[in-house]
């Protein structure tokens, strides 16, 4: 995934790298599989891709196929 337009109409993109955009969010299984590697250049990618929005700080996670499987928003109190 290149880029896509955030709700709140800010155009996101992860085609800089780095980039503020896209976060390495791993989940705890995931973490100790990458614990018990013996190199670092046998980490894989997580299994989701998750952005972040800097504007309205939203987050979305795509599957491995880049479908949007959740969105979050920030609660205001």
């Amino acid at each position: 995934m290149a880029g896509m337009q955030c709700k709140c109409g800010k155009i996101l993109s992860n085609t800089s790298s780095p980039n503020e955009v896209q976060l390495r969010v791993y989940s705890d299984l995931e973490y100790e599989e990458i614990l018990g590697l013996s190199s670092i250049r046998d980490i894989f990618p997580p299994k989701n891709d998750v952005w972040r929005c800097n504007n309205c700080e939203r987050i979305y996670v795509f599957d491995e196929e880049d479908n949007l499987l959740k969105t979050y928003v920030l609660e205001i109190d």
